[in-house]
C-alpha cells in the first residue's frame, strides 16, 4: 500500500475520533459550568458540608459540590470547605503565632529556635531567672496567674487534660467558661473560644453559641443597616438581624447609645466633664436621639448658654477656650464666658480656663512628683538629682549599661518597645508621642475611647492591662455619678 493511501485510511480517522472526544469533553465542561451539574442538590451540599453541619463553614457558596469562599476583610477564607483563615491561629502578645511563625489553616508553623502552640517559647534562653520571672508576672504581680510555669519570660500554662483550656500571655484565660453545659463542647461546637468568650460561627449566636439564626447573613445585615448605610451605625454589633448597641453607661435605663440600628448617641447631649452623670443638656433641656431641645431661656448645642447673657454663644465659648481647642480645656463648664472647673471642690484643677490639672503630677504610687519635686500647673518641677515627667528618674546610676538595657528589654527583646530610651534600667517614653506609656512604653493611649476630642472624656485615666483591651479608669469624682 502506498504511503499516501496509508495516511488516508488510518491516520485521518484517528484524528477525527480524537477531535470528536475533545469537543465532547469541552461541551460537557460547559454544560456543568453553565448550570448542568450532574449532582443532586442534596449530594452537592453533602460534599460541601463540614462536620458541624455548616455548608462551606458558613463562609461561602456551594456550587456543584465545591465551595466558593467569600472574600472578607482583611483576608479571605480558604480550604476545601472554607474552614481556613489566619485569624483562627493562636496569638501571643497580640501577634499571630507570636510573630515567630506562619499560620497554616489554624496551626502555627514555628520558625527555628521557637516552639509552642503559638510559637511563644524560645528554645535557647539568655535571660536571668529573676528577669524571666518578672516578665511572667501578670498585672497583679502573680507569676503566670498561678496557672502555669515560667519559661524564659513566657508562661507555659498547665493543661493536664490536654484540652488547652488555660491560655493567655499570663495564663489568665480560662476557656472552661466557654463549655456548653449540656453538650460539654466548646461554644456548643458552633464557634471558637478566646479567653473565656465565644465567637460564634455564621448562623449561630448566644453566650455559648447555643442559638441558631433562622435568617440568612445577608438579611441579617440588611436589618442592621442604619439609614446612613452603616452596620448598627458603627456603634454596636449585629446578631441575627438585631443590633446590640455599645452601652457606655450600663447604669442607665438603656445606655448612651440606643435605637433599632444604634442611630441615637446621647453622649452628644452630655457636658464634656459629665459623661457618666444623668445631667443631659446641662440640665436645661431634653435629649432627643443625640440632639438637645432646650428649655425656655437657654440655648447652645448643649443648652449651656443663658439667653440673659449679654455675650453671644460664640463669644462666650471663645473667652472660655483660651489656648485650648476646647472650652475650659475640657475640664469645666463654660457659662457666659466664665469657667467653673470640675470636679467641683477639687482644687487640683484650676486656672482661668481650667488649664491647670495637677492630677498629672501624681505618680503610680499616689505621690506628688514621686516625692522628689513639686507640681506647678500640671507639671513637675524636680529637685536636684531627679528628672522625668513625675521626677521618677535619678540622674546618677549605679549599674552598667548592659545591666540597664537588660531591664529595659521587652520579652521580645526590643528596648523600651522601640518607643523610648533606657536610663538606669527604666524606660523613658518618647515625649513626642504623648500617647505612649507603660513600664516598657508598651501602652498606646490612642486605643482609649474618645469623645469631644478627649481621651476618656477627660474624666478618667488610661490603663493598658496588657491582657485584652485598653480601658478608661474613672477618676474618683466620677465613680459615684
Amino acid at each position: 500500500m502506498h504511503a499516501e493511501a496509508l495516511v488516508n485510511s488510518v491516520v485521518v480517522p484517528l484524528l477525527l475520533i480524537l477531535l470528536s472526544a475533545v469537543e465532547e469533553s469541552v461541551l460537557q465542561s460547559r454544560r456543568q459550568v453553565g448550570g448542568g451539574c450532574k449532582l443532586s442538590t442534596e449530594a452537592s451540599q453533602r460534599r460541601c458540608k463540614t462536620p458541624d453541619g455548616l455548608i462551606c463553614s458558613g463562609r461561602g457558596d456551594c456550587v456543584c459540590g465545591a465551595c466558593i469562599c467569600q472574600v472578607t476583610d482583611p483576608g479571605k477564607y480558604y480550604g476545601p470547605r472554607c474552614e481556613c483563615h489566619d485569624w483562627v491561629c493562636p496569638t501571643y502578645d497580640g501577634k499571630t503565632c507570636s510573630g515567630h511563625g506562619t499560620c497554616d489553616c489554624g496551626k502555627c508553623i514555628c520558625d527555628d529556635n521557637w516552639f509552642g502552640e503559638a510559637c511563644q517559647y524560645q528554645e535557647d534562653c539568655n535571660l536571668s531567672s529573676k528577669r524571666s520571672r518578672d516578665l511572667c508576672r501578670n498585672p497583679q504581680g502573680v507569676v503566670c496567674s498561678n496557672a502555669g510555669s515560667c519559661h524564659c519570660g513566657s508562661c507555659m500554662c498547665h493543661n493536664p487534660d490536654g484540652r488547652g483550656l488555660i491560655s493567655g500571655r499570663y495564663c489568665e484565660c480560662d476557656d472552661s467558661e466557654c463549655l456548653d453545659e449540656e453538650s460539654g463542647e466548646v461554644c456548643g461546637g458552633h464557634g471558637k473560644c478566646y479567653c473565656g468568650n465565644c465567637y460564634c460561627s455564621s448562623g449561630w449566636h448566644g453566650d455559648k453559641c447555643e442559638f441558631q439564626c433562622d435568617i440568612s447573613p445577608w438579611e441579617s445585615k440588611r436589618r442592621c443597616t442604619s439609614p446612613d448605610g452603616k452596620i448598627c451605625s458603627n456603634r454596636g454589633t449585629c446578631v441575627c438581624g438585631e443590633c446590640t448597641c455599645y452601652d457606655v453607661d450600663p447604669s442607665g435605663d438603656w445606655g448612651d447609645i440606643h435605637g433599632d440600628t444604634c442611630e441615637c448617641d446621647e453622649r452628644s447631649c452630655h457636658r464634656t466633664y459629665d459623661r457618666y452623670s444623668d445631667l443631659f443638656c446641662s440640665g436645661h433641656g431634653q435629649c432627643n436621639c443625640g440632639r438637645c431641645d432646650c428649655q425656655e431661656g437657654w440655648t447652645g448645642k448643649k443648652c449651656e448658654h443663658p439667653l440673659s447673657c449679654p455675650l453671644s454663644v460664640e463669644t462666650s465659648v471663645k473667652k472660655c477656650t483660651g489656648s485650648s481647642n476646647l472650652p475650659c480645656f475640657g475640664r469645666g463648664m463654660c457659662v457666659c464666658g466664665q469657667c467653673t472647673c470640675h470636679p467641683p471642690g477639687d482644687s487640683r484643677v484650676h486656672g482661668k480656663n481650667c488649664e491647670c490639672d495637677d492630677r498629672q503630677c501624681v505618680d503610680t504610687n499616689g505621690e506628688i512628683c514621686g516625692g522628689h519635686g513639686f507640681c506647678s500647673c500640671g507639671r513637675c518641677i524636680c529637685s536636684d538629682g531627679w528628672f522625668g515627667k513625675v521626677c521618677q528618674f535619678p540622674r546618677t546610676c549605679a549599674m552598667s549599661d548592659v545591666e540597664s538595657k537588660i531591664l529595659c528589654e521587652t520579652d521580645s527583646g526590643v528596648l523600651c518597645s522601640g518607643k523610648g530610651s533606657c536610663h538606669c534600667g527604666r524606660c523613658i517614653c518618647s515625649p513626642q508621642e504623648w500617647y505612649v506609656s507603660g513600664e516598657f512604653c508598651e501602652c498606646d493611649d490612642r486605643e482609649c475611647d474618645q469623645h469631644d476630642g478627649l481621651v476618656c472624656t477627660g474624666n478618667s485615666l488610661y490603663n493598658d492591662n496588657l491582657i485584652h483591651t485598653d480601658t478608661c479608669i474613672l477618676r474618683d469624682a466620677f465613680k459615684s455619678q
